[in-house]
């Protein structure tokens, strides 16, 4: 009888602990489902995706003017060197004969001693009014020789003096080349030249002895100079001219502002592309266009002016032609392969082909592939796709367009 009590006794233990976890387990399950049942609802909201940020610049429709920007050296229209044409003493020399030395045309340099072409001047004279005297003494013989044969027949040419008379006309002739020959050494002993200009260097000085064939120095014209400007393929159609180019004696050609520092400041000169070589280099692959500009060191008189000098290289903007009903657009709106990123009204990126009629850093000229008043994307995208959305970046911090001169005039 009493090990069944303490038989029941465990059992009733084992069961109490056995069942204590599970009602905790319960007791925990009812508080959670409570509490789901009872927590309150969030409101819903739309998920925001966030656009790629942009710049963009409106297109321009307008009337431009494409402009070529090259570079080049200036370089004399006329250069020549003073080559002694006599021999013998330098006995004058010009103030001017010195490096950057001006002349005016047929202005005497220097000159050579001209005592013996002085004589030799003389001597030819005499020879020729001596070869004078004969022909008149020859031409009287044959008159006298022809009246006293006029009755024979057939009488030979040696007895009518025919031959003598041909002899001193020949004489004649040569006593006379033989003066103007003298005439012009004797002008040789003055160097001088056909054109107004300045002295580059000089090789002689007074006292020198030259002989026929010496360079005494250099020079080269101020009346004019011209500027070698290299042009590319693209630039050589903002022309809108073939190669070969070249302006007519009416025709001004295509206006040019020159630019260089000098000084510690910028200058300007205006010059003209005349023509344009007849072939491409075969070095650079490009047409070489040559520009001139008139008066170069007589920039209005001042002091203060500065001269387009010989050797100096220049920056150069050349107007080309006009362009009707153009896009313009910053040089950033345009992407490798002539491709356009627009910015739609659904705030989405369109991918465009545009077809280019001009570049350079400034801008771009479209003829079509972009409307006016359409948003260009100006920043970098990575990996863009067609439709994928894109954010304005306010228009406080939208970047720069660009120098609007680049394409002349609005239409």
């Amino acid at each position: 009888m009493v090990l069944v009590l303490k038989r029941g006794v465990v059992m009733t233990n084992l069961l109490k602990r056995l069942a204590l976890p599970g009602l905790v387990l319960c007791a925990g399950a009812g508080i959670y489902l409570a509490l789901q049942a009872t927590k309150p609802v969030p409101e819903e909201k739309g998920a925001e995706l966030r656009g790629t940020a942009v710049f963009v610049t409106p297109a321009v429709a307008e009337v431009a003017q494409l402009t070529v920007e090259t570079q080049g050296n200036v370089r004399p229209r006329f250069s020549a060197e003073l080559v002694a044409q006599v021999s013998g003493r330098v006995v004058s020399v010009s103030p001017e004969f010195i490096e950057g030395g001006r002349f005016l045309p047929e202005e005497p340099l220097l000159s050579i001693e001209d005592t013996d072409f002085v004589l030799a001047l003389d001597e030819a004279k005499a020879r020729l009014a001596g070869a004078q005297v004969e022909l008149e003494q020859a031409l009287a013989d044959a008159d006298v020789a022809r009246k006293q044969l006029a009755g024979q027949s057939n009488p030979s040419p040696l007895a009518l003096k025919k031959p003598q008379v041909a002899q001193a006309r020949a004489s004649l002739k040569a006593a006379e080349a033989a003066l103007s020959l003298a005439q012009t050494n004797l002008e040789r002993t003055r160097l001088s030249l056909p054109f107004a200009g300045r002295i580059a260097s000089t090789e002689v000085d007074l006292g020198q002895f030259v002989t026929a064939g010496t360079r005494v120095g250099t020079a080269f014209g101020t009346d004019r100079v011209e500027v070698r400007l290299p042009m590319t393929d693209s630039q050589l159609a903002a022309l809108g001219v073939p190669i070969g180019f070249s302006a007519g004696d009416s025709e001004d050609g295509f206006p040019v502002d020159f630019s260089a520092r000098v000084a510690g400041e910028t200058h300007h000169w205006t010059g003209w592309v005349r023509r344009l070589d007849a072939f491409i280099d075969p070095t650079t692959r490009t047409v070489f266009a040559t520009a001139e500009v008139d008066k170069p060191y007589d920039a209005g008189g001042a002091a203060s002016d500065m001269p387009l000098a010989i050797g100096l290289f220049v920056d150069a903007r050349i107007a080309g032609r006009m362009v009707e009903d153009a896009i313009r657009i910053p040089a950033a709106g345009l992407r490798a392969g002539d491709q356009v990123y627009v910015l739609n009204k659904e705030g989405r990126l369109e991918i465009r082909d545009a077809s280019v009629v001009y570049l350079n850093s400034e801008g771009a000229i479209l003829e079509d592939g972009v409307l006016a008043g359409e948003m260009i994307v100006t920043s970098a995208i990575r990996n863009a796709i067609p439709g994928m959305k894109l954010e304005l970046i306010s228009d406080s911090e939208e970047q720069p367009v660009g120098d609007e001169s680049f394409l002349g005039q609005k239409g």
